[in-house]
Order: structure tokens, then C-alpha cells, then sequence
């Protein structure tokens, strides 16, 4: 199947934001904070929401192990502001794009434009946030004024957008969060490795999970069985066609250029190793960290 413009451009700029995650930058500033690398990404990504308690957290967030969430939110409003870590987030990008990229391609022309187009499409989407809370969050947000920084807020947000329609796929095919992540995991073992060991789920949890998906017809032993694969492409079409109103406004050529423009940046923060877990290590010891 051909993939749509739109769901090219999301892909294709995705590592410009999901890094932000990953990065030894984030539990740096995290610590200076005095947080742990989890509750620093907790807090940095609900931050939106205002001071939340893990209900509402995990609720938005959907495939991570509620109880996990509850050892940082609300503690974590006692030591920082929300406000703080909107700046912080922001921080980190900054100073792990700039060091993956470089000043000099940051403030170039390709950048400038491919933010603005994000933007636009950014701003589109937010004259549609109903139903999509942890968007309409983010969509409040201030917009920094560098470029990149724009670039960045811009793709988090449709992101955002794309993430909310996606629960409300795996909401209608009656897909929970922790059984969404076995069925990722049993598509790619690595994959399932990450989102056990930074989802907080406890082994006995996943494998209960996944007995019931087997129950389902959805596993066949620990692969996906034929109708997993076509849950798995039916949930896919259906985020992407949730997601794809906030593209519009760019038409396919706007999408197609969006990709152009982010494809070698994002190639670049790919290399440099932003999108690598074990990056962490250098600050934390911990590999255990979402994206």
C-alpha cells in the first residue's frame, strides 16, 4: 500500500520530537530539577495539563502502568511547575538539536520553511480539538520563536493529535494500553523489550495480557496470528485517517515538501544516535525511558 503524504510527512519528522525523550540532555536537566529520569518525562509531557494526578495522566497517556505514573504525579508538582517543565522540555530539544544539527543548518532556509509548514498544520489542527485532550493541552501552549524550536513545538503538537486518535482507535477495537504494547511487541521483539522494560508493566502482567489476547485470536503463541495482523493495519488506517484533517490545509504537495525538507534532518538526528535508549546511560545508568 502506498503511504499518504501526510502520514510521510508525520514519519519522516518524527525523530526531530520523539528524541526529546531519549536524550542524555532530558534526565540531565531532569536531576538538576531534582527528578528521576521517569518522573522528569512524566512531568515534562503532562505538564500541559497543569499540576495533573496520575488519573488524568494516565488516562492521556493510556499504555503505561498507571501505578508507575503515581509514584511521580502529583509528588512531582511539590518540587517543580508545570510551567517549569513546558521550559524544560523545550530546553532539552534545543540543546539536543543544536548539538545534533548544528547552529549554522538550524538557522538555515530548509529549517525556517519546514516550520512554518509544520506550523500551518499545526494551526489547523487546533480549530479541531474535541475529543483530543492531551492535544488541546499542548495547543495552548506558548510558541517559541527560534526555527527549530517551532519545528519541534509544531510536530509535538500534531503529534499529540495523532496520539489521541490513535486511543480512540485502539478505544473502539476494545484494545487496552497494556494490550496494545504486547501486540507491538509481538510485531517486533525489540520493540517489546523497550515497552516492557519503560511502560512499567511487571512481567506477570504482560503475559496475562497477552493469554487473553491468544484468547482473542489475536496471538498465535507469541507472534501475531492472521487477524492480529489485520487488527494491527485496520488500527493503523484508522490513526491515520484521524490524524491526516490536521494535514489538509498543506494539500499532498505541503506534505510532500514537509517530508522533503525534514527527511535528511531527522536522517542526521538518527545517526547521532538521539533516537537510542542506551544514550541515557551516560547520565542515568538507567535504560528504562519512554519515547
Amino acid at each position: 500500500m502506498t503511504e499518504s503524504p501526510s502520514r510521510l510527512a508525520w514519519r519522516v519528522t518524527e525523530p526531530l520530537h520523539a528524541c526529546v525523550y531519549l536524550v542524555p540532555e532530558g534526565p540531565a536537566a531532569y536531576a538538576r530539577l531534582g527528578l528521576h529520569p521517569m518522573g522528569g518525562y512524566f512531568a515534562a509531557r503532562a505538564a500541559a495539563l497543569g499540576p495533573a494526578g496520575a488519573a488524568l495522566v494516565a488516562a492521556t497517556f493510556y499504555n503505561f502502568n498507571p501505578a508507575v505514573i503515581a509514584k511521580t504525579l502529583p509528588a512531582a508538582w511539590d518540587t517543580v511547575t508545570p510551567e517549569q517543565m513546558v521550559a524544560t522540555r523545550l530546553a532539552v530539544a534545543d540543546a539536543a538539536l543544536t548539538r545534533a544539527l548544528g547552529v549554522a543548518t538550524l538557522a538555515g532556509p530548509e529549517v525556517a520553511e519546514a516550520a512554518e509548514l509544520a506550523r500551518t498544520a499545526a494551526l489547523h489542527a487546533a480549530t479541531m480539538p474535541h475529543g483530543r485532550p492531551l492535544f488541546a493541552a499542548h495547543a495552548e501552549l506558548p510558541w517559541p520563536d527560534a526555527p527549530h524550536l517551532v519545528l519541534f513545538h509544531a510536530h509535538m503538537l500534531l503529534r499529540e493529535f495523532r496520539g489521541d486518535g490513535h486511543i480512540a482507535a485502539l478505544l473502539t477495537a476494545g484494545i487496552s494500553g497494556l494490550e496494545s504494547i504486547v501486540l507491538k511487541g509481538a510485531a517486533d521483539q525489540v520493540t517489546g523489550r523497550f515497552l516492557l522494560a519503560s511502560r512499567g508493566w511487571r512481567p506477570e502482567q504482560w503475559a496475562a495480557a497477552a493469554d487473553g489476547l491468544r484468547e482473542r485470536g489475536l496471538l498465535a503463541g507469541d507472534e501475531l496470528s492472521d487477524e492480529g495482523r489485520r487488527l494491527g493495519a485496520e488500527l493503523e488506517a484508522t490513526t491515520d485517517r484521524l490524524a491526516e484533517p490536521a494535514y489538509a490545509t498543506l494539500g499532498d504537495a505541503g506534505c510532500l515538501r514537509l517530508a522533503e525538507l525534514t527527511r535528511p534532518l531527522s536522517r542526521v538526528v538518527v545517526k547521532a544516535g538521539l533516537l537510542d535508549p542506551a544514550g541515557l546511560t551516560s547520565s542515568t545508568g538507567d535504560r528504562s525511558h519512554p519515547a
